[in-house]
């Protein structure tokens, strides 16, 4: 049996369903709970209901990105795959990295040398051993994250605010840093966003346009992705 339809056989979507059922599950109970957290908060329907309508126009543009990623990793890898890893981990960087760093261990290169078993194996091997210790992390150290910010932030809310937000830019600006020096197509898209997001970011603040804030983010991502293209 050739590679690829041992990569798309029913056995490896069975495979592959059960952890994203297991995902579509947990969305499930996270969704309740926190529905649950917010009338006991005093939030009414109304509020929740906006949270979360604005969190699913928001998850978009960052989604559209992710599926570009998956269509690569599905016509490389099969797409039970490419479905499951991208609905767990959602990072298309690290398992286009991590199944070519696995497939160059026995000498494939991944794209564009004809793929092996033992290639295929590697490449899922090396995504799911390079991704379990985010999950072994947050699962031993998850209950005490409560404690360490009590004696981070000291009771200090704006502590914790400010530190959460200085990693966010700093994570941001990581990776944005990391296309602006290539002068290439990415550095246009990266410069691209940030104009972008700045006039729609102005134009709401002015109009004082609630679903424009909404849909900021996956206009800026359309866009610049749209007119790179172009380019």
């Amino acid at each position: 049996m050739e590679v690829m339809q041992i990569a798309n056989s029913f056995p490896m979507w069975i495979a592959c369903g059960v952890p994203v059922l297991l995902v579509v599950v947990q969305a499930a109970l996270f969704a309740r709970d926190s529905f649950t957290a917010g009338k006991a908060m005093g939030l009414t329907d109304i509020q929740l209901k906006s949270a979360a309508r604005s969190s699913a126009i928001t998850s978009i543009g960052p989604s559209i990105v992710i599926l570009s990623g998956m269509l690569s990793l599905l016509v490389m890898l099969g797409g039970p795959v490419a479905w499951m890893r991208l609905s767990m981990i959602g990072s298309v960087m690290f398992e286009s990295l991590a199944a070519g760093i696995g497939t160059q261990t026995v000498g494939v290169t991944l794209g564009s040398d004809p793929l092996t078993p033992l290639a295929f194996t590697m490449a899922l091997w090396t995504m799911v051993l390079g991704s379990i210790g985010w999950v072994i992390f947050a699962t031993f150290s998850a209950d005490r994250m409560s404690v360490i910010e009590q004696k981070v932030s000291k009771g200090n809310t704006v502590i914790m605010t400010t530190i959460a937000s200085a990693a966010i830019i700093g994570v941001f600006s990581a990776q944005s840093a990391a296309s602006l020096v290539r002068l290439n197509k990415n550095a246009v898209a990266c410069i691209l966003g940030g104009l972008i997001m700045a006039v729609i970011t102005f134009i709401a603040e002015k109009k004082d346009s609630h679903h424009l804030r909404e849909w900021s983010l996956t206009i800026t991502i359309l866009l610049a992705m749209l007119i790179t293209a172009l380019l």
